[in-house]
């Protein structure tokens, strides 16, 4: 499928001719703001309380002390030093990869361990984060799939059925996106350490500091080399804006991530506002709490809108699926249109009539209960 800057498909043109037929026939991943830019954004899963840390320096372009004419650290030295203290479980800078997001962590894996357009594949188990399934295209790899059950656990039995020998990487979001739920450690460990899949496990977490600290796999990690854990800072930290993601696993997967990433991969002004970040713990502290205040106050009002709301998932995220009893689509648009944007997720396996709500400030968690009810009752009118 061939499509032009404006998403409409066309055939001509130099691209057409000269593209990989698989970036040809991409569907690329749709971000929040595809649709809609403003507004009361619940849609994201932002940290909607603010950033942890801003820069410090004079932002200037004649003030010198910047060095913004020089590259940065290749290797984010100083910044791997903080996060790994502030992770413990014995990590050192070599067990950590620093990337624009989580999402070069996601493309480099991709590229390092599977052979594009052989055999190799990747599982995902959905419903999950939709950029696996774009990376993977990219760069011409197959993807197999073992969904979830209907509560969203793993199927750890139809997993491990479901990976072949070409697979090198397998996927579990924790918590997932957009189910909410954080996968038990056992589960993971069960997968890891079985003889039946020989690769690697990559275990998202891109939202585990709204969780509990037992509850991500960096524990495992010194058992079995085979795990790695990506993390972010767009989530808790509220820093989405300075794309700034990690990777952790064993020295020899990390050092193979250092090899093959572009030169300074991660700039200046992101690393600093990054460790200022690892300096300030007690906001994030601060903000994580305050968002799952809101959250058990979301999930309260919602369970009580029993006319509308059928289902509220269990959350370890900062976010809430729920299931409505109809209309789910036009909901999202309408609420959408008249300023509050959530996420509509009932095209997703499991997921039937449901929307996905970021947990804002309360101002705002109020404006979208507000207009939910309004907006189902114009709808069922």
């Amino acid at each position: 499928m061939k499509r032009d800057l404006n998403g409409e498909k066309t055939e001509s043109g130099v691209a057409a001719k000269l593209a990989r037929k698989n970036i040809l026939e991409l569907e690329p991943y749709r971000c929040a703001r595809d649709d809609y830019s403003d507004g009361v954004l619940l849609d994201a899963n932002e940290n909607a309380f603010g950033p942890t840390s801003l820069p410090t320096k004079n932002l200037d372009p004649y003030d010198n002390s910047n060095t913004l004419e020089r590259y940065p650290d290749p290797y984010q030295s100083p910044l791997k030093e903080l996060f790994a203290k502030y992770r413990g479980h014995d990590l050192t800078p070599a067990n950590i990869f620093v990337g624009v997001g989580s999402d070069e962590a996601i493309d480099l894996l991709m590229r390092i361990f599977c052979q594009p357009g052989q055999t190799d594949n990747i599982l995902i188990t959905p419903p999950t984060y939709g950029m696996y399934k774009v990376c993977a295209k990219v760069n011409d790899v197959k993807i197999l799939s073992a969904p979830l059950t209907p509560d969203f656990d793993v199927d750890v039995e139809k997993t491990l059925d479901t990976v072949t020998d070409q697979t090198k990487l397998l996927f579990i979001c924790s918590p997932g996106n957009p189910t909410c739920k954080a996968i038990p450690l056992k589960d993971i460990e069960a997968v890891a350490s079985s003889d039946k899949y020989s690769g690697l496990v990559v275990v998202d977490e891109a939202y585990v500091d709204f969780g509990t600290p037992d509850q991500s796999a960096i524990s495992l990690l010194a058992k079995y080399p085979n795990i790695v854990i990506l993390q972010t800072l767009s989530k808790a930290f509220g820093l989405a804006g300075i794309r700034c993601g990690f990777c952790i696993g064993a020295p020899d997967v990390i050092q193979l991530m250092n090899n093959v990433k572009a030169p300074y991969n991660v700039n200046v002004l992101t690393s600093e506002v990054a460790i200022n970040a690892m300096n300030s713990i007690e906001t994030l502290e601060k903000h994580v709490k305050q968002t799952l205040e809101q959250r058990a106050i979301v999930k309260e009002r919602l369970e009580a809108l029993k006319d509308i709301v059928v289902k509220v998932y269990p959350s370890d995220s900062n976010f809430l699926l729920f299931r409505v009893k109809d209309k789910a689509l036009e909901l999202y648009k309408t609420m959408a249109d008249n300023g509050v944007v959530t996420r509509f997720r009932g095209n997703e396996l499991h997921c039937d009539q449901c929307i996905r709500v970021t947990i804002g400030t309360p101002e705002e968690n109020e404006k979208f209960l507000d207009l939910l009810q309004t907006t189902w009752k114009d709808l069922m009118t």
